[in-house]
């Protein structure tokens, strides 16, 4: 028998990353047993993936996990990285039923580019999150030319204000392309985070567009349109873990 916390055993079952499950739990929306579950809860596997616990999220019982996969997906302007059962533009009305997969990391809905989809949410963790220092490339297009002056602060580091609180950001990569166009390589990830260091600066992203996360690219994968992982793309990936 495994024995699994019952966040890390959500992402397991593809339900989704193990802090969005964190949430999920916070919010009272996992039972187990029929009584409403909590963080320390543990959650008992016998072999085969056979449940011992009845183990529901918002009435609707879970699977056992499945097979582990792995996606990339070109996501187009417009598309809503939230899960959202009610809301036309979310990403999970593009998704297929089974295998149940989730976004390592979001792309906000008027950004486009790179999201890889997956049920393996301890790679999603160690992947996305910020203690891990992975890189995520993006490729942003501002309304107006910028300076180098401009690109020696992104690069060193912005100030500015986030939910009443002060932010600075990491030091990152950022390099020109054309008068207006940059490719920044952040190992950060906060929220609207290219938009609001952009803002600071007196400048509105037009268009942006997230080409790699750590060793994994985008190349010429249609917008829309999704592909496995190739098995030395995935092997890269999961270098990252260790």
């Amino acid at each position: 028998m495994t024995r699994y916390r019952l966040s890390h055993y959500l992402a397991l079952c593809g339900v989704a990353s193990r802090r969005q499950s964190a949430r999920l739990i916070e919010a009272q929306r996992v039972l187990i047993n029929g009584r409403v579950a909590g963080h320390s809860d543990i959650i008992c596997v016998e072999a085969h993936a056979q449940m011992v616990d009845d183990i529901r999220l918002d009435g609707v019982l879970i699977s056992p996990p499945e097979a582990k996969v792995y996606w990339l997906y070109h996501k187009p302007v417009g598309v809503d990285c939230r899960l959202l059962v009610a809301d036309p533009a979310s990403l999970l009305h593009l998704l297929p039923a089974s295998p149940r997969v989730f976004p390592a990391g979001r792309l906000d809905k008027d950004s486009r580019g790179l999201l890889l989809l997956t049920n393996d949410g301890f790679l999603s963790q160690r992947i996305m999150h910020p203690d891990f220092h992975h890189t995520k490339t993006y490729q942003v297009v501002v309304d107006k030319p910028f300076d180098e002056c401009f690109l020696n602060t992104m690069s060193s580091g912005v100030s500015y204000q986030q939910a009443k609180q002060s932010v600075m950001t990491r030091a990152c990569i950022v390099t020109r392309l054309t008068e207006t166009q940059f490719e920044i390589v952040l190992t950060q990830g906060l929220n609207r985070q290219i938009r609001r260091m952009c803002l600071a600066l007196g400048y509105r992203v037009i268009d942006l567009k997230r080409t790699a996360i750590g060793p994994v690219t985008l190349g010429d994968l249609a917008e829309a349109k999704r592909r496995p992982l190739m098995a030395a793309e995935l092997t890269d990936l999961t270098t990252l873990m260790v």
